[in-house]
């Protein structure tokens, strides 16, 4: 039994590999998040209760509480989620993003570089592993997949700050010989993500009968993977894989956004009818799908996303068990089974789903 420490384990992707690092391993977790309007404890509710997990309120960028972390819970690895997400954010203030997206992860790189400088034994079983996406390689084509050989080409302040900390931990791998894994996944979705985000906006959107807001044409494209699945990919990789490496980490379920937006009509549809919605009969309108609004479209959208995952399926053994089809039917039915949380952490945020990253 080791310590694994999970930065950012109270946002959406790292709150659910909390669980399943629980479920799944042995290990004692220390739980690291700022608990900014992302990072919520009602995403680790009942979790914090076992026995095995410590939550620790805190900053990677403090090197202070990590080297006092590091003295009191020494880890054998370190999975590292903690970062500033949204794209639209990152358009309306840069500055969180490279705060917490690049020195952060350089303070974490440091800490753990000190902490196996001198001990031989504990470098050969340490891990390092970062979890970063494919936003990092820039937009493709109508063709082609993102592969771990893809040059870098980010094009927003969110992709950029990512790229940023992918080189770090790169460069902290081969200088100093921390052992460091780099996981590069497609758009997640599933339970506990934030309502800014695509898919639960729209879950939410439409069961209050609001405009469902699709940028531009709804021509953009994403691979999208279920956080279960992820969460899986990771383990697998900072288990088995091979230091220096990294692994891109999809779902081959490539979806354009008016795709994914009528998928998601349907699916509440299916649990909630249009016909029972008072909101939608308040606007005499019959269909979510009625709901739609073509909006401006995002500075800089990536036109597509792709991802290749050969490598983690071939070396690892990984593979998802979710399609898109039976992830979105799980995930509406979460998000209307836990309508207390969506408004605990909206309420905190002070976020009433409006659209971020345009000039006003």
């Amino acid at each position: 039994m080791g310590t694994m420490w999970i930065t950012g384990g109270a946002g959406f992707i790292g709150s659910n590999f909390v669980r399943h690092a629980l479920s799944e391993s042995d290990d004692r977790l220390l739980v690291l998040d700022k608990l900014t309007y992302a990072g919520s404890l009602e995403s680790l509710r009942g979790v914090t209760d076992d026995p095995r997990v410590t939550f620790v309120e805190g900053d990677i960028a403090d090197p202070a509480l990590l080297a006092r972390l590091i003295a009191e819970h020494p880890p054998t690895s370190i999975v590292n989620f903690a970062a500033e997400s949204h794209v639209d954010r990152s358009i309306d203030g840069p500055r969180p993003f490279v705060e917490s997206n690049i020195v952060g992860a350089f303070e974490l790189l440091e800490a753990a570089r000190k902490l196996v400088a001198d001990d031989a034994a504990l470098r050969e079983q340490f891990r390092f592993l970062h979890v970063s996406t494919d936003e990092v390689y820039g937009s493709l084509g109508d063709d082609g997949l993102f592969s771990e050989e893809t040059p870098y080409a980010p094009n927003s302040p969110y992709a950029a700050s990512k790229a940023a900390a992918d080189h770090l931990v790169r460069a902290y791998g081969k200088t100093y010989g921390l052992p460091v894994v780099i996981t590069n996944c497609s758009n997640n979705y599933g339970p506990y993500q934030f309502p800014e985000k695509l898919i639960p906006l729209m879950i939410l959107n439409a069961l209050e009968g609001k405009p469902l807001p699709i940028y531009g044409d709804g021509g953009n494209v994403r691979d999208w993977l279920y956080v279960e699945d992820h969460c899986a990919g990771i383990l697998a990789a900072l288990r088995r894989g091979r230091p220096g490496e990294k692994y891109n980490i999809g779902g081959r379920n490539e979806r354009t956004n008016i795709e994914v937006v009528d998928r998601l009509c349907d699916a509440v549809e299916q649990f909630r009818p249009a016909a029972d919605n008072d909101a939608l009969k308040a606007q005499n309108k019959s269909r979510y799908h009625d709901l739609k609004t073509f909006v401006q479209d995002r500075a800089g959208h990536d036109r597509r996303y792709a991802i290749d995952a050969d490598k983690i399926r071939g070396e690892l053994g990984w593979e998802p068990k979710h399609d898109f089809e039976s992830g979105i039917v799980e995930t509406v039915r979460w998000y209307l089974e836990h309508g207390d949380w969506c408004k605990a952490v909206q309420a905190k945020a002070a976020y009433g789903r409006e659209r971020l990253g345009v000039d006003e």
